[in-house]
């Protein structure tokens, strides 16, 4: 029997990278003559896409600037700003070991995401690593996970989106896929409860024998 496709989200799901984040943020936003947020406000700024991110931050009319800004710093600080969630590496291996193929998809670019998992031992596990570009919007646009199971070949209705935001959660069901959702990130369980997914887990260990149970 096929296993499903799993698509995991990056920040709050995979990694907590919030504190290179806030670090390339404060470096556009310093540079712009505004004060920075307090890390608690940048975690729930996060998740829409480096445009909205920095909309929110310094305004319709310097995002541009600000996204230009962001870029040149992230870099610099994305590996040694992020690390690894509990469990998330031996879970990818049990999840590989089982059979299951994995995917990534992600608001931050793409590039950015594959140099963090490569540096943190993970990359490997990910058949594609997907974020936005010119052709392929933000989530919750389903245009890059339509694109992921396209390439693919996995239907739609036994794929699996991982996330920790309602972000996450409209994205798989724009697409037609089942949701599970992880209070890792930048949301707590009680706000998550509040969605309508197909599974809520207190940590991403759970996912496997969840996946049994589900099918």
């Amino acid at each position: 029997m096929t296993k499903p496709l799993l698509v995991f989200d990056l920040d709050g799901t995979v990694i907590d990278g919030y504190a290179a984040i806030g670090q390339a943020l404060a470096y556009a936003m310093e540079r712009l003559g505004f004060a920075p947020p307090p890390d608690a406000r940048v975690r729930v700024m996060v998740g829409y896409g480096l445009e909205r991110l920095l909309e929110q931050a310094v305004g319709r009319e310097l995002a541009s600037e600000g996204v230009r800004l962001f870029r040149e710093r992230y870099p610099e600080v994305a590996v040694a700003g992020s690390h690894l969630l509990p469990g998330v590496a031996e879970t990818l291996a049990t999840l590989d070991a089982a059979g299951h193929p994995m995917a990534l998809a992600s608001n931050k670019p793409a590039r950015f995401s594959r140099l963090i998992l490569e540096a943190k031992g993970v990359a490997q596990y990910f058949r594609e690593i997907a974020g936005p570009d010119a052709a392929t919007p933000a989530k919750p646009d389903p245009t890059m996970l339509k694109t992921i199971l396209e390439r693919a070949a996995a239907p739609a209705a036994t794929t699996v989106v991982v996330g920790d935001m309602e972000v996450d959660a409209d994205f798989a069901r724009a697409a037609g896929c089942r949701v599970v959702l992880i209070p890792n990130g930048s949301r707590s369980r009680e706000e998550l409860s509040r969605l309508t997914a197909d599974g809520f887990l207190d940590e991403i260990a759970q996912l496997p024998s969840w996946l049994e149970r589900a099918g």
